[in-house]
């Protein structure tokens, strides 16, 4: 192999390699970021325009199986996940903040809710 063909590669896996910078929501009150809690989104950002609530699946023995029926709903509970959309105005994209057992999981900036 060519030493330009190894240095390309070796600049793709470091550049691969990099830690990925997560979302954050930057609201009258001050910037939120994933980990912060509820409350405090709700002190930075007020309440948002839409809210949804949805039960995760909970998986066993960390695989990719759900725990299955009737077992999920009685032995496991779901895990509640809420989705918070905050229309941030005119030129700017909406965004969806992602709340599990009380604190930010994700944040997504788009054009619509999904």
């Amino acid at each position: 192999m060519g030493a330009q063909v190894r240095w390309g590669l070796l600049a793709v896996v470091a550049l691969l390699s990099l830690p990925v910078h997560a979302e954050s929501l930057r609201c009258g009150g001050g910037t939120v970021e994933e980990g912060d809690s509820r409350v405090s989104l709700l002190q930075k950002c007020g309440q948002p325009q839409l809210q949804d609530s949805f039960c995760a699946p909970v998986f066993q023995n960390r695989s990719l199986v759900p725990v299955p029926e009737p077992f999920a709903s009685n032995a496991v509970p779901c895990q509640r996940i809420d989705d918070w959309i905050y229309d941030r105005g005119p030129g700017n994209l909406m965004a969806t903040v992602r709340i599990r057992s009380g604190a930010v999981l994700s944040i997504r900036h788009q054009r619509q809710p999904q």
